[in-house]
């Protein structure tokens, strides 16, 4: 998922693609250049000449716009060409089945221990075996306090809106997101692909969009700050994007919960320079890298060193940063839905069909 704020928008000028030579006499550690595939703008511009100049080691940045745009490449190429990649949870499931990303050597991550235990125990990689969090947050409600009435506390107040919000309430279009609004409104998993479950969320999704003012994944949060829509399903750091700029706007999660999207680093088994990888991936999860991601793009991460680096005025301007990993926890993982996807996708797609 693409997630750049416009807040580091300076910082993430040249970022799509960089490829850096020269190796400092007597640091490198792996011949030949790693190759990253990441979000454009989800790590800071400068990124891969610093990993150079205190490595050796040689990296470019290939740039993907979706999950599944990256999945495509490395299932078609069956890993060649990538080292390492950054993928949401679900995916990193599905990649361990299809045998392309690498066991992760520990020894070789000294930085772990940047991490909240909390983080070790993702039930999609219990013991980061093949993966490294790189992020993590929720899905939830972002509202303008000045214009809806109270506190709206259930997905319901998004798929049945009151006649006030009516036409000025967008949702998600992305699968997972939009199918989990319905599915936690109903008391169902976020991972649901049983046949009941998946007709009764296109019945209750369907049924919302008469009231929609639009799909929207890229410009809710600029909507909000027009007042074009007072009510919207939003990303955490998504929604902060809009505080910065209004603080009459506000998140929540709704009484019935949300999803924990994590999003990932992995090696892929593919690679020829595996120990230069792990050097990437231990290099991230330092402290001050860490701590890029939620000052620049104002998403959570599950490094410890990082996050209590904050400073405190950041997290009192965007509350959601505040949230620790136990609450987080306390949200269900997205997961890879295997066999299920099929019948999943094609709900979806009927939905958006749908007039």
């Amino acid at each position: 998922m693409n997630r750049i704020s416009k807040l580091g928008a300076a910082l993430l000028a040249g970022a799509a693609v960089v490829a850096v030579a020269g190796n400092a006499p007597g640091t490198a550690v792996a011949a030949g250049k790693i190759v990253i595939s990441n979000w454009d703008g989800y790590m800071p511009a400068d990124m891969l000449e610093r990993f150079t100049a205190e490595t050796g080691i040689e990296a470019e940045l290939a740039v993907h716009a979706t999950n599944e745009e990256v999945m495509g490449k490395v299932v078609a190429g069956k890993g060649k060409g990538y080292d390492v990649l950054f993928v949401s949870s679900p995916f990193v499931e599905a990649l361990k089945n299809l045998g392309l990303v690498a066991a992760l050597d520990h020894a070789l991550l000294p930085n772990l221990k940047n991490l909240y235990p909390e983080a070790m125990q993702l039930a999609y990689d219990p013991g980061n075996t093949v993966s490294v969090p790189y992020a993590w947050g929720t899905t939830g409600l972002c509202y303008r306090s000045d214009l809806v009435s109270g506190t709206p506390d259930s997905w319901l107040d998004l798929l049945q809106p009151a006649a006030a919000l009516k036409g000025k309430v967008t949702m998600l279009s992305t699968d997972r997101w939009l199918m989990a609004a319905a599915f936690l409104a109903q008391g169902k998993s976020v991972n649901s692909t049983g046949e009941a479950e998946l007709a009764a969320a296109k019945e209750l999704l369907v049924a919302a969009k008469k009231d929609l003012l639009a799909y929207d994944d890229t410009t809710f949060y600029s909507k909000l700050v027009s007042g074009e829509a007072a009510l919207v399903q939003a990303w955490d750091g998504w929604c902060n994007y809009g505080i910065a700029e209004n603080a009459a706007i506000k998140y929540v999660i709704p009484k019935e919960g949300s999803d924990l999207w994590v999003d990932t680093m992995v090696v892929t088994a593919a690679s020829e320079n595996k120990e230069a990888a792990h050097r990437f991936l231990d290099f991230i999860l330092t402290a001050d890298n860490g701590a890029w991601v939620p000052a620049n793009i104002l998403y959570k991460v599950p490094n410890k060193a990082a996050m209590e680096a904050l400073d405190p005025a950041l997290v009192a301007q965007y509350p959601n940063l505040a949230m620790t990993p136990a609450e987080l926890l306390k949200q269900e993982q997205l997961r890879d839905l295997g066999a299920g996807q099929k019948a999943f996708s094609r709900t979806v797609t009927e939905i958006l069909a749908s007039n």
